[in-house]
């Protein structure tokens, strides 16, 4: 059997063209998409849902044969299967009970196991719709991430109520991210045994951390998931995604013991280089380049491949994919970057 592309860069080899795929790929931007969307009703059906999550996991593969496929899901099924209320308004993003210093020894992690079920049965699936050479990437939200939703109950610009939460209630903080970090390791388990290649956990808020508090709920509780994940699968491969970082990425890697470091837009090539050096690197273009496509989006690429692909690089964007990205600027980079 031919090792996939992606598997080998994980595995810390070059391979040109590099391996691609799109953070949020299966998203907004595809009408094929809107329409699967529309016909699951809410979101959190649509990620409930075998048949629908693997129509839309699928559907960016069948349009532009990227080389991995990313499971349809959310960072935020673990706060729902812990019972947060978890629902997701059009133009507000997912809301949630906040949550009370109080309430924190009583969260019951019992019932993941059934209420993730059916996100399970999905990976299971994908393995044998998937073609073979497509790498399944599994994922969870990094628990100061999914932390910060449920303590403020929605998104906020600088997480201000998850900070100062964590000034005020350390020791509630630790026993929330290390809970989070417990169930986020049994998840990717469960998604690895299911089929999943690999694994990638998003901390998409790991930038507004001070130096103490990035080491405390940043590090660690990554550590513990990889070390968990570790335990019952050895060869798993993790990728970190710290979006916002900067130059703790620097360490991030062994200090965590993630395989691949995923990079924002805001990382210099020059510094990813030297990341390089450790392993594997992913990113990091602008998601508004390709929005803008043209010379722009060709330059972006072109500056990413010049400085990256000589050693063990998975192409992709330095954040999610936004719904008003054109279909034309995604077949523009592919061709770019296959050329």
């Amino acid at each position: 059997m031919t090792e996939k592309k992606l598997m080998k860069v994980l595995n810390g080899e070059t391979v040109f063209p590099p391996p691609v795929w799109l953070m949020r790929q299966a998203g907004r931007y595809l009408p094929e998409y809107r329409e699967t969307r529309e016909q699951a009703g809410g979101f959190l059906d649509l990620c409930y849902n075998p048949d629908f999550a693997t129509e839309v996991t699928l559907q960016p593969i069948r349009r532009f044969g990227f080389d991995a496929s990313i499971l349809f899901s959310d960072i935020l099924v673990i706060p729902d299967a812990l019972d947060r209320g978890v629902s997701f308004v059009k133009g507000e993003g997912p809301q949630m009970t906040p949550i009370r210093v109080d309430e924190i020894e009583r969260l019951d992690p019992s019932r993941a196991e059934t209420h993730l079920a059916p996100v399970i049965a999905t990976v299971a699936r994908l393995r044998e719709e998937l073609p073979a050479e497509t790498t399944l990437i599994g994922f969870c939200g990094a628990p100061w991430t999914v932390a910060t939703y449920m303590i403020a109950g929605h998104g906020t610009p600088d997480q201000a109520p998850a900070r100062m939460f964590g000034y005020q209630h350390p020791q509630a903080m630790k026993q929330l991210l290390t809970l989070l970090a417990e169930m986020s390791a049994d998840y990717l388990i469960r998604q690895l045994r299911a089929g999943a290649d690999c694994v990638q956990i998003f901390d998409s808020w790991a930038g507004v951390l001070d130096e103490q508090s990035f080491r405390d709920y940043a590090i660690e509780p990554v550590k513990l998931i990889v070390s968990r994940v570790r335990a019952a699968i050895p060869d798993a491969r993790i990728i970190g995604f710290a979006k916002g970082a900067g130059y703790r990425l620097r360490t991030y890697r062994q200090d965590t013991g993630v395989d691949a470091l995923g990079m924002d837009w805001q990382v210099p090539l020059a510094f990813g280089r030297e990341l390089q050096k450790d392993g594997a690197v992913q990113g990091n273009l602008d998601p508004l380049r390709l929005i803008a496509g043209g010379r722009a989006l060709d330059e972006g690429v072109d500056a990413i491949m010049e400085a990256l692909s000589g050693g063990p690089f998975v192409f992709n964007l330095g954040h999610g994919i936004t719904p008003d990205a054109p279909i034309a600027h995604v077949e523009q980079l592919l061709t770019r970057i296959r050329g």
